[in-house]
């Protein structure tokens, strides 16, 4: 891999974006690494849950505006198109993924985060979506998740003025799960991850499912597939485990099953 490194470390498979020289800018060889990192690790099952972050003092500061200039209306569609499609596939994998935010989280980056299940960020972290400032506007998925993610007003607020936040303020209105100082960022992140991987993987991906299709589906869809998804995980021997060790008053070994 050019752009991106890789490492499994104890049930952790890590994704860090390796550009720091660019601040982790994503160009097209970066999705493309992205998209086939991510397929690697929700295949093996040796990866119970994925962390993407970046090396040096930035998660990813957006799209390589350096290559913009290369770029015509039809180009320019399908290096939207194949980033828009690199965040849904992060964003529908089973396997619960995390975005440790480093530093700068901009553009592409953020959109990247935004495509993540969570969101653990250092203090010293600056969030935004700053297109407008180019004259375009976000285009790997940014416009529909961050209005789910803080609601439509204050998404376009931050779209139509292209102004950065820092993580507080992007903790303060739920746009990030926990802010932490620099110091600590990884061992929280792990921490965070080591309690998701207590929990039964297979009532993970069918919790996932269901909040991420329900919620985008009319309420009584929403709530049948809830329902079905309810039935499904009575069907595994993760749920008898879970049962037994509460009647047991003992901690649940799940494996998956």
């Amino acid at each position: 891999m050019e752009t991106v490194e890789t490492k499994i470390e104890n049930g952790i498979g890590w994704i860090i974006l390796n550009r720091p020289d660019k601040l982790n800018a994503i160009n097209l060889k970066m999705l493309e690494e992205l998209e086939e990192v991510t397929k690697n690790f929700e295949e093996n099952n040796d990866v119970k849950i994925i962390i993407f972050t970046g090396n040096g003092k930035a998660f990813s500061a957006g799209a390589d505006i350096s290559q913009f200039k290369e770029l015509n209306s039809i180009t320019a569609w399908n290096f939207a198109k194949k980033g828009r499609r690199v965040m849904d596939y992060i964003e529908s994998i089973s396997k619960p993924t995390i975005a440790m935010i480093n530093g700068y989280a901009l553009g592409g980056g953020l959109e990247l985060a935004l495509a993540c299940d969570f969101r653990i960020a250092a203090e010293e972290a600056s969030l935004g979506l700053p297109e407008i400032n180019l004259g375009i506007y976000p285009g790997f998925g940014g416009t529909q998740r961050l209005v789910r993610a803080i609601g439509k007003a204050k998404a376009m607020e931050l779209m139509m003025t292209g102004d950065r936040i820092s993580a507080k303020e992007a903790e303060r209105i739920g746009l990030v799960n926990k802010v932490v100082s620099l110091s600590s960022l990884k061992e929280e992140t792990i921490n965070f991850a080591g309690k998701l991987m207590e929990k039964s993987p297979i009532a993970l991906a069918i919790l996932k499912h269901v909040i991420l299709y329900g919620n985008d589906s009319p309420l009584l869809d929403g709530l049948n597939m809830e329902s079905l998804g309810w039935g499904v995980a009575f069907s595994t021997e993760d749920e008898k485990e879970g049962v037994n060790a509460f009647l047991e008053k003992r901690k649940a070994v799940f494996k998956g099953k």
